[in-house]
């Protein structure tokens, strides 16, 4: 029996089709890739207007070189910039450590900023109340009319569907008298 089931094994595996296990090689692509083409390109990105937190630029010569960099906003918020070439050799990243300082305010500026935290002071001064106090804002007469509107308009809504309701209440009495088994007296 053993002789049997083992010439069975034999005649099974070299009758099956194995050809989907073979991948075909082909050493030569059918169409030749085109000439790398020179190109340039960057942006500047934040996660709001007005805030940018990550730039990118690059620039390729046409003959496979690239070079370029790009930089980002770290979680402990410092500047990263990772300036980069990369050929025929591989990727080559170089991280600069050093970014570049936050540009000083000029006079001008500085004094402007100054001008602004007092004016922001005064107003906080002047709208700050003693702690546990509750303020209550006063409705302007725009908002007391459009309260007034609004209102109104919901009261003719609820009685419309208060009317409705009823109606309604009216023809369902009204079908379940109709629905009722009628019962004859026998004589």
């Amino acid at each position: 029996m053993k002789p049997i089931l083992a010439f069975l094994l034999l005649v099974s595996t070299a009758v099956c089709d194995v050809s989907h296990l073979v991948r075909l090689q082909q050493t030569e692509p059918s169409t030749p890739p085109p000439p790398p083409k020179p190109y340039a390109f960057g942006y500047a990105a934040g996660r709001f207007p007005g805030h940018i937190d990550r730039t990118h630029s690059e620039v390729s010569d046409g003959s496979g070189v690239v070079q370029g960099s790009y930089s980002y906003v770290d979680p402990r918020h410092q500047i990263r910039t990772v300036e980069y070439i990369a050929d025929k050799d591989g990727f080559h990243p170089v991280l600069n450590k050093n970014p570049p300082p936050v540009p000083s305010d000029t006079p001008t500026v500085a004094a402007a900023k100054n001008r602004h935290l007092a004016k922001f002071a005064e107003i906080a001064n002047a709208h700050a109340f003693a702690p546990g106090t509750v303020v209550v804002p006063v409705d302007s007469v725009a908002v007391s009319r459009a309260k007034d509107k609004h209102f109104q308009l919901f009261q003719k809504i609820a009685e419309e569907h208060a009317r409705l309701a009823a109606l309604q209440e009216a023809e369902n009495l009204a079908s379940e008298g109709t629905n009722r088994p009628i019962l004859l007296k026998e004589h």
